[in-house]
């Protein structure tokens, strides 16, 4: 395979860098991938801890013959001249990127216009389908490790299983932060966006403009009309997403779509590698663990992508 530093947006205000894998592979066109980041800012590889899934992702499809395009997040990149930027969004942080690399890789003559695909890690899975839907149009759609809930639920979730891991004392304090930050989402749907702009619900940067607007975009309501393969993977020891809110959430909504397959993973974590500690507690621990990506959790997208 070889690795090509490329750059997205060149004629954007936020040019992102890039590497585009393409296999060793002549007189073919190639099937290709986009591959979005989950939450916070992350480079192309998305880097979390010692581990860089992204990478492990893309030299992984491009040994099957599989085209990768990755890039750095444009919070990752430009943080420092978005941080004051009251009005951010889904739209600016993720979506748009993601339609440029789309845009990208079908001007490659290399690469199979309509055999292009989008694999959504985490925040980035729930966000696949409104990038799909907003000009994206992929030929299917990979949700790993993703959520058919509202972002703030997933958060209250992981807050109160943290909570329940402390000792009693911490738990009086955690309990009330908490609770603050449950009454913050819990208005957020009831102000205008103009007010809710000007209200910082996760430090001072993430604003409730930010969970209103991607909230009143569901992924779950594009999935329900959508009618290209989509295929839904998850870690069982995952204790970012729940198997049982989130990917049983999907199967419990969709299960019935004949498009939409399913694929839950004994002992992957939420970056699809072996579990470590399994406790969100220890996240920052598991993380520090060096591991790459599951070999099955390759193949499987890989055979998925080859068969449509």
């Amino acid at each position: 395979m070889t690795d090509k530093t490329i750059v997205i947006g060149t004629e954007t205000k936020y040019p992102l860098n890039g590497i585009l894998t393409i296999p060793d592979i002549n007189n073919e066109l190639l099937p290709a991938v986009v591959l979005v980041h989950g939450s916070g800012p992350s480079d192309m590889d998305e880097k979390i801890g010692n581990n860089t899934p992204f990478k492990d992702l893309a030299e992984g499809l491009a040994e099957i013959g599989i085209a990768v395009l990755r890039y750095d997040k444009r919070t990752f990149v430009y943080g420092k001249e978005m941080i004051n930027d009251t009005g951010l969004s889904v739209k600016e942080e993720t979506i748009e990127d993601a339609i440029l690399a789309k845009d990208f890789l079908q001007k490659d003559p290399r690469i199979d216009s309509n055999k292009i695909f989008i694999v959504g890690h985490s925040l980035g899975g729930m966000l696949a389908p409104r990038i799909d839907a907003e000009g994206g149009d992929f030929a299917g759609i990979v949700i790993m490790g993703g959520s058919p809930r509202k972002f703030e639920e997933i958060i209250m979730d992981q807050n109160n299983a943290v909570l329940n891991s402390l000792n009693k004392f911490l738990k009086i304090i955690a309990r009330k932060q908490i609770e603050a930050l449950s009454s913050k989402f819990d208005n957020i749907y009831n102000i205008s966006d103009e007010e809710a702009k000007t209200i910082p619900v996760l430090g001072k940067s993430c604003r409730a403009y930010y969970l209103k607007e991607m909230g009143q975009h569901p992924s779950i309501d594009y999935l329900k009309v959508l009618d290209k393969p989509v295929f839904i993977l998850q870690g069982d020891k995952d204790f970012q997403v729940s198997v049982e809110k989130d990917f049983n959430g999907y199967k419990e909504i969709l299960g019935d779509k004949p498009n939409i397959s399913f694929k839950l993973y004994p002992n992957l974590n939420h970056l699809f590698m072996p579990s470590v500690f399994g406790e969100i507690r220890k996240a920052k621990k598991e993380y520090e663990v060096a591991q790459h990506l599951d070999k099955q959790v390759v193949k499987d997208i890989s055979d998925w992508i080859l068969s449509i």
